[in-house]
């Protein structure tokens, strides 16, 4: 079980993953790169060229809580039953398919700096996915009206809740975006059993105090509603413990670009279902071809 002070330390300011790899893991030549979000907060991570003659499209990754810019490694927190996330092996797809690739890690995390406010799970990272599409856009190789990009759980809402301030986006893959407030009840209770989801609820006050979204207020529905023509593939697993499949269900239904029904993926648990990203790399890749 985890320890609730630990886990309200990490809900506020999450962890640092270290990071254990790189995309010359998978034969990818990259940049080391920095910029700003467009609050100012100074973000690091990895630019992998196309390699084309001329400028070409751009897929940014957008990670989760306590993750980095390589995805996900299991085990760092005690009592948390997580498991490994690889984003490399669909970065590889992408640039062997014609794509450039930038992969980065939101602020509080990985190489980047903290923000001046906890985590909002969406609202306030959005920032950080904005000032990642204009830096892409300041590169020579990338052609800036063919930009895409996959969210992974926060990130999924983070995507959603920047592509409305830098269109155009052309497409966007959304796995496990969540309700936040449904999200922490659910993982609350699973991990700290019957009296968890009353624990959490003091985390509205503290968010109000700090000046920060609540998470009761936190709600991914209002921002896929002004997509536009970014066409949107949301992706849910099908046992996810913690999110739910009517709420991903319910955002693809107001997305004015939805790509279809959502990709329900078959998974025992809210990590196994982030396995589409590694697993699926091949239809990542498809889709991507198919909108930009």
């Amino acid at each position: 079980m985890l320890n609730p002070f630990v886990m309200t330390k990490l809900m506020v300011n999450a962890r640092r993953s270290p990071l254990t790899r790189t995309p010359s893991d998978v034969g990818l030549e990259f940049e080391s790169v920095s910029f700003a979000a467009a609050d100012g907060v100074g973000l690091k991570g990895w630019f992998i060229s196309s390699g084309a003659a001329e400028p070409s499209p751009a897929i940014v990754f957008v990670h989760g809580w306590m993750w980095n810019r390589h995805g996900n490694i299991a085990h760092q927190v005690k009592g948390l039953k997580d498991a490994d996330v690889d984003f490399l092996p669909a970065a590889k797809g992408l640039h062997d398919a014609g794509f450039n690739v930038l992969l980065f890690d939101v602020r509080w995390h990985g190489e980047s700096e903290r923000g001046s406010k906890p985590l909002s799970y969406g609202p306030l990272e959005a920032q950080d996915y904005i000032g990642a599409v204009r830096y892409l856009r300041t590169r020579p190789e990338v052609d800036g009206e063919r930009i895409g990009a996959i969210g992974t759980s926060m990130g999924g809402n983070i995507v959603m809740y920047g592509t409305p301030e830098v269109q155009p986006i052309k497409a966007l893959m959304a796995i496990q975006p969540t309700r936040l407030a449904v999200f922490n009840a659910n993982f609350m209770r699973t991990e700290m059993g019957p009296l968890g989801p009353p624990m959490a609820k003091p985390m509205e006050l503290v968010y109000a105090a700090l000046r920060t979204p609540r998470p009761g207020k936190h709600d991914p529905a209002v921002p896929a509603r002004k997509l536009g023509d970014t066409v949107v593939q949301y992706v849910q697993g099908t046992g996810d413990p913690w999110g739910e499949m009517a709420i991903v269900e319910e955002f693809a239904s107001v997305t004015p670009g939805n790509a279809g029904p959502v990709t329900k993926y078959p998974s025992t648990g809210r990590y196994e279902g982030y396995g589409y990203i590694s697993e699926h790399a091949d239809d990542v890749v498809a889709f991507f071809r198919a909108h930009l």
